[in-house]
């Protein structure tokens, strides 16, 4: 593992968009009572970079077929992707208040022809990466130079059809494909290295003859230099692995599996989460 990345909190190193962005997600669970905060912590910087200054879509058209291609393979962390596509006016950021309430169409996993954006519906981990290959495999035929983005979690990297569909795109030469890993080291019940190892996990993707950039997947600036070298070599694909925190920006959540799905919030713990956004652990 390479610990240059590593950090053991991101809440001194938050600059205002960063703050205001996991305001809105605790504002988001509080309204619903229920979600996956933590996760969706993990990957809001990166999403953030990817909608800011990466993808090419339109809002008003967003089947349009020069767009970029993006897919939350874990799905589960679907109110940072909310999140952003309210933001950038795919619907009006007032649904985000009934996140996960009946009648809304923003429920706890994305939904494909539901809400607008979302490419592919997931939440079975290990689908994503298989559905952005078959994409990335359109677009070459139909020589559309868009670019198709794929999140996928470290946990998630138990699935054997992630490690399918890195052969695929490998055989395919899918230059235009980017696989992005949320790697928080932490898995729904345990850390990735108790419950399957992942190391040499560069290494690995090497073999697999992908193209590897590693980042603090916090870091703004890193995340923009790392997205500005796809596709890094014709005829491969890449993987951007994303060294972040589970929960990440706020204090006693960063590192907490407790926080990973919460349910039945008291009035305590809204004080709790509210309180500690952009704050060090004790």
């Amino acid at each position: 593992m390479n610990d240059s990345f590593l950090t053991t909190s991101v809440c001194d190193s938050l600059d205002p968009r960063a703050i205001e962005l996991r305001r809105k997600l605790v504002d988001m669970l509080l309204r619903a009572g229920r979600g996956h905060l933590a996760s969706a912590l993990s990957i809001i910087d990166l999403l953030r970079v990817l909608y800011d200054d990466v993808m090419t879509y339109d809002p008003k058209n967003p089947n349009f077929i020069g767009r970029d291609r993006f897919i939350l393979s874990k799905g589960h962390a679907c109110m940072a992707q909310y999140l952003m596509l309210a933001e950038k006016g795919f619907f009006p950021e007032e649904e985000l208040s009934v996140f996960c309430k009946a009648g809304s169409f923003l429920g706890g996993h994305p939904e494909y022809h539901t809400v607008p954006g979302v490419e592919a519906s997931t939440g079975s981990l290990g689908h994503g990466p298989s559905i952005g290959v078959g994409m990335a495999i359109a677009l070459k035929a139909d020589k559309n130079d868009s670019k198709v983005y794929v999140v996928i979690g470290d946990g998630e990297s138990n699935e054997g059809s992630v490690w399918e569909a890195a052969l695929s795109a490998v055989k395919n030469k899918l230059d235009n494909l980017v696989f992005i890993l949320d790697y928080n080291k932490f898995q729904s019940y345990g850390r990735t290295v108790d419950v399957i190892d992942l190391e040499p996990l560069a290494d690995k993707w090497v073999a697999f003859g992908w193209e590897v950039e590693q980042v603090n997947g916090h870091d703004i600036k890193q995340l923009r230099e790392a997205f500005d070298k796809f596709p890094v070599q014709e005829g491969k694909p890449s993987i951007l692995i994303c060294h972040t925190i589970k929960g990440a920006g706020i204090r006693g959540v960063e590192h907490n599996l407790d926080w990973h799905h919460k349910s039945g919030l008291t009035d305590d713990e809204a004080i709790f989460l509210n309180d500690g956004i952009g704050r060090k652990n004790a």
